[in-house]
């Protein structure tokens, strides 16, 4: 080749292995305007909502026959943009370039015909029903596991995070992880997690967030035909992956988990409750669950403590508890200015009191006075908002 002809071949090929990039891992973009496999072939792989077993087969069958003519769509590009080669007249083609479209068009005869065997007899052979088949109890099929799947897979309450195409989801029975050409299932009832490691990025292309921590959390399943995975997520989500995990996450080597700023809320709103007296039921008053999650009772109650003013909006709360610990700090958390968190100069007296069913019980304090260091330090906080929560 003479410089020219060379400077052409290496500028088509530094253009053509970016776009085999983005085909293999779309960014952000390209998903944000559809342009990946899901969405180019979405009428053929049906929904994921109603199938999710069945959708994914099929889009991982489809994404191998699709990467597999990376290879032949280079030399047809090549051909078009250099045709003083004679790419296209197999008398002229060199020896290299005669292997090279042989292995090329190889390639994708072999995915097709894995794509078909994978399809026969309702994908009995696919490596996902294989995979299936390994969870199954006795007396069960891969079948009944995967209709499992697609029930709690079309359940609100899931845990999601990530992309389709690298998709880490937790139902309530199952922890699962999506991949290019794989998915990777295993009950919560019979896996190890432990947190292998993190990785600290200054940015991120993912989030808004200009610093970003990502947790790798190993799931080892207890079958030894199962291999065990690795699930990626940012540290931010970390609180709400354990509320849906059934089991513990081992920290065998200490990592230091960044909280995201309502974590941090959460933290301290919990610690002013120890420092709190007790509100005692009376007797006859009975205690439903609470109205924000709905699962666990509500142990909430608010109760005026400060000076008595002549203002409407301040009064004492005389409903009985509605609302959990947990629930009552989100609710606070989510009423501040996540983007501008400073001190609250606020200058009132609030007591929030919590009482269990039985004798424990524990009550937050939230003091809006300069120079305090409890929830205050974390997020702004709002007059109209807590004095409205003084109603519940």
């Amino acid at each position: 080749m003479d410089n020219p002809e060379l400077t052409a071949y290496m500028f088509y090929t530094l253009l053509y292995a970016f776009f085999s990039v983005c085909v293999v891992a779309p960014p952000s973009e390209l998903v944000s305007a559809g342009l990946t496999v899901q969405n180019l072939f979405s009428s053929y792989l049906g929904s994921q909502e109603l199938h999710f077993i069945l959708y994914h087969m099929r889009r991982t069958s489809v994404t191998l026959v699709v990467h597999s003519l990376i290879p032949l769509g280079y030399y047809i590009g090549f051909g078009c943009c250099l045709q003083e080669n004679h790419l296209f007249e197999w008398e002229y083609l060199q020896t290299e370039w005669k292997i090279y479209l042989s292995l090329a068009f190889l390639c994708p005869i072999t995915t097709i015909t894995i794509f078909y065997c994978w399809s026969l007899n309702n994908w009995e052979q696919h490596p996902i029903a294989k995979h299936l088949s390994y969870i199954a109890s006795e007396g069960t099929t891969w079948r009944d596991v995967a209709d499992s799947i697609n029930q709690e897979f079309r359940r609100v309450d899931k845990f999601t995070s990530g992309p389709h195409s690298r998709q880490v989801i937790i139902t309530d029975s199952w922890v699962m992880k999506t991949s290019t050409y794989h998915v990777y299932v295993a009950h919560q009832n019979d896996i190890d997690l432990t947190l292998s490691g993190t990785e600290e990025h200054d940015l991120s292309y993912e989030t808004s967030i200009s610093a970003v921590q990502y947790l790798n959390i190993t799931v080892t399943p207890i079958n030894p035909a199962i291999k065990p995975f690795i699930i990626r997520l940012n540290s931010v989500e970390y609180g709400e992956l354990r509320e849906k995990l059934t089991g513990p996450i081992q920290n065998v080597r200490n990592v230091v988990i960044r909280l995201s700023l309502s974590d941090q809320f959460l933290v301290a709103f919990r610690e002013e409750v120890k420092k709190n007296l007790p509100f005692i039921l009376p007797p006859g008053m009975e205690v439903d669950t609470c109205v924000g999650c709905m699962q666990k009772q509500a142990d909430v109650k608010l109760q005026k403590l400060c000076a008595d003013v002549q203002d409407e909006q301040c009064s004492q709360c005389y409903c009985r508890p509605m609302w959990c610990l947990d629930c009552m700090g989100k609710w606070f958390a989510s009423r501040q200015d996540q983007q501008t968190p400073q001190l609250c100069s606020l200058a009132i007296l609030l007591e929030v009191q919590v009482s269990l069913s039985l004798s424990l019980s524990l009550s937050i304090a939230m003091q809006g006075a300069s120079g305090e260091k409890g929830i205050h330090s974390l997020a702004n906080c709002d007059l109209n908002s807590i004095r409205a929560t003084d109603k519940i």
